[in-house]
């Protein structure tokens, strides 16, 4: 990228004050549902918050919103984000741009990263507090072209489920971020005990605890256990966010501690100076 294209970026970034990268190495951990759920949970807590689907081959956030079938559309300046109903919730995915949803896109390493540093130098996404970005399974163009792009990113959250096998991917991604620099501000152990939705017992499919196991073994934090709850996967293929329709489940509750505590972890970096506080 040459130097202009770089001031360009940096600039129409510059009033993000922090940026988030959701990842890990293996599919099916649910982690385009953290994704989501963390961007609307640091919403509810009167955050600007911008959500970027950096799946370029399979986007579901707009799915998972309930946005299918919006545009992006631009103003002759910018490209302008989805804005998600009524709140601080502003939304960019290549699923926005496929006319038809079960088209594949079809493209080499260098035509992604493009379209990824289009998304952040060409959309007007104004002044957030939280840039959440939601990368496909894997160490590959999407998170490298992220890192390559970004220079003040705050950090990547890992999402594993509890098994041997995902735990290793789960390894395999923050060793990613510690190579290139990225500070690991968390494990999310995802799918952590099945709860019953009629007698409320738990149970636990994938074993339990090995998210946690391994956050501390890599010196890393871990985030939480989040339970598997039907209603998760019911909500997500109808485009209601869980942390809103579900408020007071086992799930929702963990979300809420995990927004808490990455807030106040990054509190130090001026998070909560917002307009007219300090």
């Amino acid at each position: 990228m040459e130097q202009k294209e770089k001031t360009n970026l940096s600039q129409n970034i510059q009033n993000i004050r922090h940026k988030i990268l959701v990842m890990s190495n293996k599919g099916g951990v649910g982690k385009s549902t953290i994704a989501v759920n963390l961007a609307l949970g640091l919403e509810q807590k009167a955050m600007q918050v911008g959500l970027l689907d950096i799946d370029i081959h399979g986007p579901c956030i707009p799915t998972m919103l309930g946005l299918e079938g919006m545009p992006l559309v631009g103003d002759g300046r910018k490209i302008q984000p989805v804005a998600y109903y009524a709140t601080n919730l502003k939304v960019v995915s290549m699923g926005f741009l496929i006319g038809n949803k079960e088209s594949p896109v079809i493209w080499r390493g260098p035509l992604k990263m493009k379209a990824i540093q289009q998304f952040l130098e060409e959309v007007d996404w104004g002044e957030l507090d939280f840039l959440i970005i939601d990368s496909p399974p894997g160490t590959g163009d999407e998170p490298l072209s992220i890192a390559q792009l970004i220079k003040d990113i705050d950090g990547v959250i890992v999402v594993t489920t509890p098994q041997e096998v995902a735990l290793l991917d789960s390894r395999k991604a923050v060793n990613f971020a510690k190579k290139l620099g990225l500070p690991v501000l968390g494990v999310v152990e995802n799918m952590s005990g099945f709860i019953c939705p009629y007698c409320g017992k738990r149970t636990d499919l994938f074993k339990t605890g090995g998210g946690e196991k391994a956050a501390k073994e890599m010196n890393v934090p871990f985030l939480g256990k989040i339970p598997f709850e039907t209603e998760i996967v019911s909500y997500g293929d109808e485009g209601k966010p869980f942390v809103w329709e579900r408020k007071d489940s086992q799930a929702v509750k963990v979300f809420n501690e995990m927004v808490d505590q990455i807030i106040k972890n990054l509190k130090p970096k001026d998070v909560l100076e917002k307009k007219g506080g300090g």
